[in-house]
């Protein structure tokens, strides 16, 4: 994922401050992903959950990045590509449903882990963490694939 986050930084860089802010976003929403699974290199030695503030801070730029995306940069991108063709805005109206199917697996992620008290942690946390990771991925996809075609396909 980090990876791929570096290449949309490099191929949309710059084009929009409203993007750049929210790959930005995306970039401390991953390494604090990283964190709490214990990915490198933020290997854990004990097989302990993460400390309550450490997943409260991931729940509040999860909620962010989320947030950006539904209310900020989504509408702005799809009407830019209504704008460039009835073909850009085809794909942009059928990979929204599918980026927003990853939204209510984050919400409930929020919802299971921002209030939890620190002994009532759920004894599926790595499970959950592992599901939206998976779902923030295909997301990050989905995204990078509407804002590419906006400015590969499709720029003037």
């Amino acid at each position: 994922m980090l990876k791929s986050l570096e290449k949309a930084k490099q191929e949309w860089g710059g084009s929009h401050s409203a993007i750049d802010s929210w790959l930005q976003e995306r970039q401390e929403l991953l390494v604090i992903y990283c964190k709490l699974a214990g990915l490198p290199p933020y290997e854990r030695s004990d097989q302990a959950l993460p400390k309550k503030n450490e997943i409260l801070e991931f729940c509040q730029i999860l909620m962010d990045y989320l947030s950006a995306g539904h209310f900020e940069i989504y509408d702005n991108l799809v009407k830019a590509c209504a704008e460039k063709g009835p073909n850009s805005l085809k794909l942009a109206q059928s990979l929204y449903p599918q980026i927003s199917a990853s939204t209510d697996i984050a919400l409930s992620f929020n919802d299971d882990y921002a209030n939890a008290k620190e002994d009532s942690l759920l004894p599926n946390f790595d499970e959950d963490l592992s599901t939206l990771g998976q779902a923030l991925e295909q997301r990050f996809e989905l995204e990078d694939e509407l804002i590419e075609n906006l400015y590969t396909h499709h720029t003037d």
